[in-house]
Order: C-alpha cells, then structure tokens, then sequence
C-alpha cells in the first residue's frame, strides 16, 4: 500500500474512507492550550489504516506536541486515542505514537488553522513566527 502526502503534510496510508474518519475525529481534538485542533495545528505526522489478521482496522498515527516538555502530553495523546476509538469503534487496534523528529514547528498549521489563530489573536502568527526567525538569523550572522 503507497503512502501519499496530504496538503497538511500528514503522511497517509490505507483506507481512504477510514483516514477520512479519522482527520474527522481529530478535528475534534483541542490542544488544551491553544484553540486549535490537533490535526490543524499540525502534530500530526503519520495515520495509516490497515486491516489486521481478523479483517479489522488497525489504525496508527504518528503525532508530536509543540513542546517536548509538555506537561499535557498523556492528556492529548489519551484525547486523541478516545476521539479515534470512538470513530472507528471497529478498530481492533489504535497505537498513538509520540514522536519529536522532525521537531514541530508553527510552519505544520494549516490554512485552517491560520485562519482560526488570525481570528483569536489578530495576526497571522505563522507569519510572524517565519520573520522573527528570520530576524534572529539575521542577527547571528552579524
């Protein structure tokens, strides 16, 4: 089964109606901190859909937080794992793997979820991340 790329850089492979059931799902996962959901905010690297040895979907998704210290990290893995499980109650199995590499970065939000963040705050906080690092590498190469 080939892997293809969504245009959130979410790698996919499997059913697509199953991935479809699950960017649903977690669409409806809210980082706690920021009013974004999970898939939008970018954290979610892989989901893959596969059927198992008894015919069922065994269902994998690779994701990361924003912060590698984050405090909330078994809070929105376990979120992620319920909203999923509750989608696909067929599922003879949900692994949520948590990973840091590549590191995430404000650049993995969607348009969507720019625009959700330009709303709450006022600016497009994507833009605004890519000129401050800019900037800072402007000023380490002085």
């Amino acid at each position: 089964m080939r892997a293809v790329m969504s245009a959130a850089g979410v790698k996919l492979q499997g059913d697509k109606e199953l991935i479809q059931r699950i960017i649903n799902a977690l669409k409806e996962v809210y980082d706690p901190e920021i009013p974004v959901n999970v898939y939008d905010l970018g954290l979610i690297y892989e989901i893959r859909a596969e059927k198992g040895e008894s015919g069922k979907p065994r269902i994998y998704i690779a994701m990361t937080l924003t912060a590698v210290g984050c405090p909330i990290a078994g809070t929105v893995i376990a979120y992620v794992e319920e909203a999923v499980r509750e989608a696909i109650p067929e599922a003879e199995d949900v692994t949520i793997d948590l990973v840091f590499d590549p590191p995430w970065t404000p650049e993995r939000i969607t348009p969507e979820g720019r625009e959700q963040l330009k709303a709450i705050y006022g600016y497009d906080v994507v833009e605004q991340w890519i000129k401050q690092m800019k900037e800072m590498e402007q000023q380490e190469e002085a």
